[in-house]
């Protein structure tokens, strides 16, 4: 079996390392050649834990390969992933589809033989519709199936996600196409992975109401974690509590500044503008997407208060940089509100991050950046951690205190124990437990 991938950004790049692992072998397209070329040297564009070592074990067995020819890619092909960006369009919070629209047309013009579509890419409900109307209108001759095959990729642990995912959602009414996408996920299927087969609209929308599920679950925590700090109870008590509740669950019950990332936001924003669309509008989502900007816009004024009042003329290092830990990741980060608003108030910041700094570097200005976390509070007077990396969380507290001109620490992501924190000598500020502020 022969698999194209259009795009060889996050999802595209970790789908394709992956299909290729099962056996298959897979054909990673995209239009930028100096990417391409970075693959064929075997520079990985992101970090992911694991995925560079995948990525050379599945080239050296010829089974995984880079191309800017598209055309060449799709011919051969039994399946044809669409992995290309949908963002959210500037100025109305849509999910901009031009990359995908743009990926049928060209895929239209290539086809030879019966080939399965597959829009890999989050996409609004009818996406797919859309998509094979390009591709009929401009083949009518071309034999040929649209499904929906959302990821469920998270950052940081992509791969597990990938080989053993809680469920794997196609979407076709196509025997046809049922059955060779079947083929697709037959590794998966013997290990007894739940697939779940359902209407091409069916499987947009179950991407979307799932973010947005997740999402909701950490503006709920965040809102709770307010609400201890006022009434003296400790969050992550109260997250422990209801999430042993088998109907709620554990997961994405962690308090801190507010979700950010290359999904929870513009999924968000995008379900949103559909519902409206459609005459039923998410009230939830609307208020979940409006209270977590108001929240990252709040946090940088924890900061302020633990410092007294003012960070004019203070120096406040900054520990984690991207939206979370085991990603270089970027894109809607916390870090990207609070820096640059304690720098409007007079503030210098020394920082560090173990992957995302480069990136970091064109998307801040007049930060210090560091070589690690201790050099990144020498002379500080007040250290804030951001991404809960694990190289933080059990930093030399003697050490800490002695490089600082104060020893004030604010953690937005409750990694320490305040108690513990209060015996070396800190003033502490956490998220949602005694000792918060």
């Amino acid at each position: 079996m022969k698999v194209a991938m259009i795009g060889t950004g996050y999802v595209g790049l970790v789908s394709g390392a992956g299909f290729s692992e099962f056996g298959i072998d897979v054909v990673c397209v995209d239009k930028d050649a100096g990417k391409i070329e970075r693959l064929n040297r075997g520079d990985i564009p992101f970090f992911e834990p694991g995925l560079e070592g995948l990525v050379a074990t599945n080239v050296k067995a010829g089974r995984l390969t880079f191309t800017t020819d598209l055309a060449a890619a799709v011919a051969g092909a039994d399946a044809v992933f669409i992995a290309v960006g949908t963002p959210s369009r500037r100025g109305d919070g849509y999910a901009d589809l031009s990359f995908v629209y743009g990926a049928a047309g060209e895929i239209a013009a290539a086809l030879d033989g019966y080939t399965v579509v597959v829009t890999k890419s989050t996409v609004p409900v009818g996406t797919g519709d859309e998509v094979e109307k390009i591709i009929r209108q401009a083949r009518p001759d071309a034999d040929f199936d649209v499904v929906s095959n959302p990821e469920f990729l998270r950052e940081g642990s992509a791969i597990n996600d990938f080989m053993r995912p809680d469920r794997v959602v196609l979407g076709t009414d196509s025997t046809r196409a049922r059955d060779l996408m079947g083929q697709v996920y037959r590794p998966l299927y013997l290990i007894e992975t739940p697939i779940l087969f359902t209407s091409r609209r069916t499987a947009e929308l179950i991407k979307y109401a799932a973010n947005t599920f997740l999402a909701t679950k950490i503006t709920f925590i965040n809102e709770i974690a307010d609400l201890c700090e006022l009434v003296g109870a400790d969050v992550q008590d109260v997250a422990k509590g209801i999430g042993l509740d088998g109907r709620i669950g554990s997961k994405y019950l962690h308090a801190g500044p507010g979700y950010g990332g290359s999904c929870f936001p513009k999924d968000t924003l995008a379900l949103i503008r559909t519902a409206q669309d459609a005459g039923s509008p998410l009230r939830i989502v609307e208020t979940v997407a409006g209270i977590n900007e108001v929240r990252k816009k709040s946090m940088a004024r924890r900061v302020v208060e633990a410092c007294g009042g003012s960070v004019k003329g203070k120096t406040i290092a900054v520990l984690g940089l991207t939206f979370k830990p085991n990603t270089d990741d970027m894109r809607d980060s916390i870090s990207l509100v609070i820096l640059p608003d304690l720098q409007d108030q007079g503030a210098a910041i020394r920082a560090f991050d173990p992957e995302g700094m480069e990136e970091a570097k064109s998307l801040l200005e007049g930060v210090a950046w560091c070589e690690n976390a201790y050099d990144a509070t020498l002379g500080a007077d007040a250290l804030v951690i951001i991404t809960e990396w694990n190289e933080f969380r059990a930093l030399d507290l003697v050490r800490i205190k002695s490089l600082m001109k104060a020893p004030v620490m604010v953690d937005l992501r409750n990694i320490y124990n305040p108690d513990e924190m209060a015996a070396a000598g800190f003033r502490y500020t956490c998220i949602g437990r005694p000792g918060a502020g």
